[in-house]
């Protein structure tokens, strides 16, 4: 560790610019630690912890209240949900300083706050739909996945058994009320109720676009299904909205990424694994404008499928619609987080939100309240070596380009059509090698089960009355929609072995020093290092670049001088000893390592 903050030190030193250090948000080194030492949980919110913890949600409220007016959804102690942050942002509308004086509430908070309380128990582990971005009046959404019939029911009971009180990973008995009790006669009835709720919360943020990141279409443990999604809700409940399936890598699959000397090039996903049954899946409609051929989906590695999807989410809110959008995965707190901060700091450079914002400041707030406060387990994750967080800033050197600016989109939509062909975009996103990974156990989970929800057609909720959010919040959800056109399925062939194991040429370049940071000096010289402050270029940058390597650099330097680069702690006896230790902390009976070296 030592090695790793002295190389910080050095690389600190150099500036994008003038040569002095990135300049730093206030509070963003003390954000980084609290962040490495403990994951973030409401409930814990006392004490010399939640001292500091009181400060970074002061600041992440102070910061939106620079160009938002916003209301706040009450999560005290966690009553609502245990890894939101206790006061959940609802932003209303851009807004200037003279206006602020003169703010009034265009929502019902109450009614919101109900509409949460009634919904939540509908996805895992009560993680609701949240609205986090305002973009265009839309509502730019997280959450986790759909809950299964088992934690439906054994919630509480699971909560006891397995995490002897001390772990969270189920919502808490007041999650499931007495009027839902009374209800558990009729498994279809109960569905119907609670994924009802989670509906009108949907149509009152106007989301049509729900993006499924899950590479399962149920995800299972050990033979037990633990969680669903909308695309195979059996009743259809969710057939009136745009649903795309999308399968992205879970966190463990950044452990790959790790290893190989942070370097994301030439790095694919195994899609032949068991448990990958989620084919990509987009409605044509959306697919036309972005000249990507998604059938090579399976080839892409991680730099150009994350490129890729970016795209895709970029172009649905820009779309003319009026229409919001949900992004999930399966807890919500991994490569849910990393698209939500991307498209977060692609607007942002771009000019568009969070206009009065500095380069530090959008990355205290997005390292705080899309990750932090929302419960991603860096401390586990650093254990494990599955460092989707630092990829997540690491990456924005790869979306600085004009191709991913929505200001080109909105450029595009003023000029006449023109011919299709090859363009300089097409050429320069020629697909690169493949290359094959072996290892994929799956994202943290609850065990929990599941049996079916129900026969088709059983499905009633009452109407609700939609009250527009704010000023320039869109209209209510149209129900003459069609949100079930056709889709596009891909579910490519995996290419052959030969191909997956043809990357010498990737694996010569890697660096011959370990990541870990106990090893040579030489790994943290000039050129090798994922932790280096990118250095001045002498041709000039666009606003767009300028930003976004302004935050990139920004990270780097706090991260290497406070968390550093982790080697992963071995597992206590072998394969299978490893394969236990992953049973015993998936339910709860052992806490997770957090040593460091």
């Amino acid at each position: 560790m030592a090695g790793a903050r002295a190389a910080a030190a050095a690389s600190a030193g150099s500036s994008t610019s003038s040569g002095n250090p990135p300049p730093q948000e206030p509070g963003l080194g003390e954000l980084l630690e609290e962040f490495s030492r403990t994951q973030y949980r409401a409930k814990d919110c006392s004490g010399t912890g939640g001292s500091k913890v009181e400060r970074i949600e002061k600041r992440c409220l102070e910061l939106f209240g620079r160009d938002y007016c916003y209301s706040v959804i009450q999560n005290v102690n966690g009553d609502i949900c245990g890894h939101y942050p206790q006061h959940i942002v609802f932003l209303e509308y851009e807004s200037s300083e003279k206006e602020k004086d003169t703010f009034q509430s265009t929502v019902q908070v109450s009614k919101l706050q109900d509409l949460v309380n009634r919904s939540k128990t509908a996805r895992c582990r009560g993680r609701f739909v949240c609205p986090v971005i305002l973009y265009k009046g839309k509502h730019i959404c997280r959450s986790a996945t759909l809950a299964g019939w088992g934690e439906l029911y054994g919630r509480t009971g699971y909560n006891y058994i397995f995490s002897g009180g001390a772990d969270d990973a189920w919502a808490d008995a007041e999650d499931i009320t007495e009027e839902d009790c009374a209800l558990r006669s009729s498994d279809t009835h109960l569905f119907d109720k609670v994924r009802g709720s989670d509906i009108k919360l949907l149509r009152y943020l106007s989301v049509k676009y729900i993006c499924d990141l899950m590479v399962e279409n149920k995800k299972v443990k050990f033979g037990m299904n633990v969680t669903s999604s909308e695309k195979v809700d059996k009743a259809q409940r969710y057939a009136d909205f745009t649903l795309l399936s999308i399968p992205y890598p879970g966190c463990e699959f950044f452990k790959e990424y790790k290893d190989r000397d942070y370097m994301a090039e030439g790095l694919i996903f195994n899609w032949k694994q068991d448990y990958v049954d989620a084919p990509l899946s987009i409605p044509e409609f959306l697919t036309c404008s972005l000249n990507i051929d998604w059938s090579q989906y399976q080839s892409w590695d991680l730099v150009q499928q994350t490129q890729n999807y970016l795209k895709l989410l970029l172009s649905i809110i820009n779309s003319d619609d009026d229409s919001g959008l949900l992004v999930h995965c399966i807890s919500g707190w991994d490569r849910t987080p990393l698209f939500i901060s991307l498209l977060r700091l692609s607007l942002w450079a771009d000019g568009l939100i969070h206009t009065s914002l500095k380069p530090a400041e959008i990355l205290y707030l997005t390292v705080a309240y899309d990750w932090f406060l929302f419960g991603h387990m860096l401390v586990d994750r650093l254990s494990k070596g599955e460092e989707i967080f630092f990829f997540c800033f690491n990456f924005l050197k790869h979306i600085i380009s004009e191709e991913f600016s929505s200001l080109k989109t909105q450029r595009r939509k003023s000029l006449p059509a023109r011919d299709a062909g090859f363009t300089l975009e097409d050429i320069c996103m020629l697909r690169r090698k493949d290359r094959g990974s072996t290892t994929s156990l799956g994202s943290d989970f609850s065990l929990v089960m599941e049996s079916s929800p129900g026969a088709a057609g059983s499905f009633t909720y009452e109407a609700i009355e939609l009250v527009p959010a704010g000023a320039q919040t869109q209209a209510a959800w149209r129900k003459s929609h069609s949100s079930s056109p056709q889709s596009v399925l891909w579910n490519r062939p995996q290419p052959s072995e030969d191909r997956l194991l043809s990357h010498q040429g990737l694996v010569e370049a890697k660096s011959s020093s370990s990541s870990s940071s106990n090893h040579s000096d030489n790994f943290f010289r000039i050129g090798s290092s994922p932790l280096e402050v990118p250095k001045a270029r002498l041709a000039a940058l666009s606003e767009r670049e300028t930003r976004l390597q302004e935050v990139r650099s920004a990270f780097l330097a706090a991260y290497s001088s406070t968390v550093g680069l982790r080697a992963v702690a071995p597992s206590p006896s072998g394969a299978i000893g490893g394969l236990l230790e992953q049973f015993v902390r998936g339910v709860g009976l052992r806490g997770t390592s957090s040593s460091t070296l």
